[in-house]
């Protein structure tokens, strides 16, 4: 009887949440890491605006994702849209010593931090208000750390300030670049050892973009970020997965996927042992036949529908 009442109860929750709506207990699509309820749902909690896709329009938006939820040691260098700071070095980075957003070094480098949560519901407003206030530090000759203690406002975007079609991505074995220009690496030693011992390996796959290969203790997982819409990517990948085509490497599976920043990223379990190397082939070869599958308009087999089925209701957790 109680089974059956807490299917009723979830059914009928299902039910009174429109498509496009967040359920309570839904983690809130702000990115914080709550539930909706405790988070932008709450009654005078954070800001009710979020943006669901708030990387669209930035530069390799997919590598953005996944260095944000993915990787835990990467940087990649900034172009900066405004002619005043063409000179100015900027670099993106996964995370920053004390997870700061961002950085002026003694160089007048600026480094920006993308995994700090602000929960003002928009990261990519957020990292623009950052960024403005770190490159005015920097011109002004200040150093050391800049955050956010308030809603930054209306303003310019990260994707507004910078210019290119694609970021140059680094995928680090720790976070020895913290202190690349510090002479006096002894003072912080222990803290890059225990940063160093948190961070999975991971290795970004070279022929194809936004893929990453990780190892987590004894287990490995390829983690790919997908720019496509996410009607007709499940449709695609249904359709491969139906046909037996979505296993990468012997013994690898398609475990499913999670949502990050208004994307879809599959995982695949692998075999211990694999290592990144050994998917550069596979992972080209599904790509090209994904693309064949997000062109085909036929209608879902029943067997694709019940490979669409598993996967979209197979979700995976984030960890790094």
């Amino acid at each position: 009887m109680g089974k059956k009442s807490r299917t009723r109860t979830r059914d009928q929750v299902q039910a009174a949440t429109a498509p496009g709506e967040v359920g309570p207990r839904q983690p809130c699509p702000c990115g914080s890491g709550r539930r909706y309820k405790a988070c932008h749902g709450a009654a005078g909690g954070a800001p009710a605006v979020f943006v669901s896709r708030p990387f669209e329009g930035m530069p390799s938006e997919c590598d953005v994702v996944a260095m944000r939820e993915l990787v835990p040691s990467a940087t990649a260098p900034l172009t900066l849209a405004d002619p005043a700071y063409a000179e100015r070095t900027v670099q993106l980075c996964t995370l920053l010593p004390m997870a700061a957003p961002a950085m002026v070094r003694e160089s007048g480098e600026v480094w920006l931090g993308l995994q700090v949560q602000h929960a003002f519901g928009d990261p990519a407003r957020d990292l623009g208000a950052v960024l403005l206030r770190a490159l005015e530090a920097a011109e002004a000759g200040e150093a050391g750390a800049v955050g956010l203690t308030d809603p930054p406002g209306d303003g310019p975007r990260l994707q507004d300030l910078v210019t290119g079609d694609e970021l140059a991505v680094t995928v680090h074995r720790g976070f020895d670049f913290w202190v690349a220009d510090i002479e006096d690496q002894d003072s912080v030693a222990a803290a890059l050892e225990q940063a160093n011992a948190a961070a999975a390996p991971t290795d970004k796959l070279t022929s194809v973009p936004s893929a990453y290969w990780t190892a987590m203790g004894a287990k490995e997982h390829l983690r790919w970020v997908m720019p496509e819409p996410e009607g007709p990517l499940l449709d695609a990948l249904a359709r491969l997965h139906a046909a037996g085509r979505d296993v990468l490497v012997p013994d690898s599976r398609l475990v499913g996927m999670f949502r990050a920043h208004g994307l879809l990223v599959p995982v695949w379990d692998l075999e211990p042992g694999t290592g990144a190397e050994a998917l550069e082939e596979p992972a080209e070869a599904f790509a090209a036949a994904l693309a064949d599958a997000l062109t085909s308009d036929a209608p879902l087999t029943p067997e694709e529908r019940s490979a669409r089925s598993g996967l979209a209701n197979r979700q995976v957790t984030l960890r790094q």
